[in-house]
């Protein structure tokens, strides 16, 4: 009846006390090892000794009372004072509280940290009774709510109008014990349909948040975050975290440290994959599950959300034979997809093509990926180094971070190669600055950067639902521009339907494609701040990203709403632009 750590010392008091022989206890090995029982449990079955026994000698050996659950009613108060996840975590049931003394019954009195853990948790004193685990565990059920219970009527609640949770495939494919899990266990499904039903939804992030009194779980859709309407219990946490560190391979006994972990089921006729990151907060771990869909990074260049001038402006640029080729952006804007879809375009058996990732989060056939390790000190400079020297016609960075992965990439660069990467930068004009405050020479930077691009992600209008819509005196205030602005535009905005979220659905692209030429180069020479570089490209004809989102917004593709969400940082007065909107 107690746990697994204390039976060996439980059958040396009964053997000290003569309650029972040693030929008793090797007949109760016997018969332990022929069902896989408990060696304890095996001799109470044997009748050699009974629960009560056994309580007997750990009360007496611990200096705690017996407490018997039998006829006795736990005050709701009492209850209320040991919160849900704490009495199951630790697996005790408070039974009385007199003098600011709380009383809880255990079956394991050897665990004195959790009696420790307790009093510290709920910031009083803490005495223990010692209880049959068998009642225990009657009484978490009674008093806190079965489990399996709560699980079946939260399935039954999520899966109402949404997909049959028998669609779900709950075998994890990483581990070579998910044969033998059970499908139909509660937990297993109910996180299974935590995961279709994100996916279901078109989330790219499936968020579970322990907070201090709920678990919260959100998915991200079309970049907004989106709590479903009924999270699991509270004291369902620990459980469904447990469930993903097991299938994500992370270590279970590990609450201290973040940890990063892949998830691959199969689901719906097709295989879901994962990136999950587990890390220790106040209440709990926060787990995030980015979903990689690979289909969302293999689209062709026109899916992007290019308008034809800025595709045939794409397409002249990566058609270079060498230079470098700038994304940038901040995290979540769309960089990686962008990328992927230039090597995809630029993918020919004629063409060698290496990339370096941190981490490689879709594999594209056809290119060598590397995948670096900062560990062992295999960084995207060591990596890029022992790259050029596989002959590739195209290179991608992952990321420039420091000084020698740029001065390597420049000089990739200059000695015929395409280059892509990217740089965490507001703007387009500000990556020429950025690499120079990293310490690259301006004259290295001038002559091998052949163009960069800032990128957003704006939520299209739903096309189930557009109504025409106009632009409100804050969205015009707000844009230093008027009515008249807009007199040819078809400003859209989505009703809400069941196909979409709120009116959109979907993401798409706005762009600032920057061109340097030979004065801009003679700018970066004389090292002339983001701001005058930022002028000139401006007087070349580069297009903020304002200003594309406006043309997107007035051909019905956006909302204006969202432009300005996503541009909130540009400055820039577009009402002085001479563009006419298409």
């Amino acid at each position: 009846m107690a746990g697994t750590g204390t039976d060996d010392l439980i059958i040396e008091l009964l053997l000290a006390r003569g309650m029972v022989t040693q030929q008793q206890v090797n007949q109760a090995r016997d018969m332990a090892s022929v069902d896989g029982s408990p060696l304890l449990d095996a001799i109470e079955q044997m009748k050699f000794v009974s629960e009560e026994d056994v309580l007997l000698i750990l009360g007496a050996e611990y200096g705690m009372d017996i407490f018997d659950f039998t006829d006795y009613q736990i005050p709701p108060e009492v209850i209320a004072a040991v919160p849900t996840e704490i009495a199951r975590r630790y697996q005790l049931i408070p039974v009385m509280k007199r003098e600011g003394t709380l009383t809880v019954a255990m079956s394991d009195p050897t665990d004195l940290d959790a009696l420790d853990a307790v009093r510290y948790i709920l910031k009083c004193d803490i005495e223990g009774v010692v209880a049959s685990r068998r009642q225990i565990q009657h009484a978490l059920g009674y008093y806190y709510g079965d489990v399996e219970e709560s699980v079946e009527s939260f399935l039954e609640d999520m899966t109402e109008g949404t997909l049959d949770i028998s669609e779900v495939a709950t075998t994890d494919v990483t581990t070579d014990t998910a044969a033998d899990e059970d499908d139909d266990a509660p937990i297993i499904r109910l996180v299974s349909l935590l995961i279709l039903e994100a996916f279901r939804t078109r989330a790219s992030d499936i968020h579970l948040e322990p907070l201090e009194k709920r678990f919260r779980v959100r998915y991200r859709i079309d970049g907004v975050l989106h709590e479903i309407p009924d999270s699991p219990p509270k004291y369902l946490q620990n459980n469904i975290i447990s469930r993903l560190k097991l299938m994500a391979d992370m270590d279970l006994s590990e609450h201290r440290i973040p940890q990063d972990g892949r998830i691959r089921i199969p689901a719906l006729g097709r295989e879901l994959d994962l990136r999950v990151s587990d890390i220790p907060t106040t209440h709990g771990e926060s787990i995030v599950m980015r979903i990689l869909d690979k289909s969302s990074v293999m689209l062709g260049i026109s899916e992007l959300g290019f308008f034809q001038d800025d595709q045939a402006t794409i397409m002249r640029i990566i058609s270079l034979p060498d230079g470098i080729f700038l994304v940038t952006g901040p995290t979540g804007s769309g960089k990686t997809t962008s990328l992927y879809s230039f090597l995809h375009t630029l993918n020919q058996p004629t063409r060698k093509i290496i990339t370096a990732e941190d981490p490689v989060e879709y594999e594209l056939s056809g290119i060598n990926q590397v995948q670096i390790n900062p560990e062992i000190k295999f960084t995207f400079a060591s990596a890029l180094r022992s790259m050029l020297r596989q002959a590739p016609n195209i290179i991608m960075v992952g990321e420039i971070r420091d000084v020698e992965t740029g001065e390597i990439a420049i000089n990739a660069a200059l000695t015929g190669h395409l280059v892509f990467s990217t740089l965490h930068t507001n703007d387009a004009p500000s990556a020429i600055t950025r690499l120079m405050d990293m310490g690259i020479k301006p004259f290295l930077v001038a002559s091998a950067v052949r163009a960069i691009m800032a990128q957003r992600l704006v939520r299209r209008i739903c096309k189930k639902c557009p109504v025409p819509t106009k632009p409100t005196a804050e969205e015009l205030d707000f844009l230093g521009l008027t009515e008249d602005y807009f007199a040819e535009a078809k400003l859209m905005r989505g009703a809400g339907c069941s196909e979409c979220s709120k009116g959109y659905k979907g993401r798409m692209g706005i762009y600032e494609i920057f061109i340097l030429d030979d004065s801009i180069q003679g700018l970066i020479y004389q090292k002339a701040d983001a701001g005058v570089i930022r002028v000139r490209a401006r007087e070349l004809g580069m297009r903020t990203l304002r200003e594309d989102g406006l043309r997107k917004a007035a051909n019905a593709i956006t909302t204006l709403e969202e432009v300005i969400r996503l541009t909130v940082g540009d400055e820039e007065e577009v009402a002085d632009v001479a563009q006419t909107i298409e």
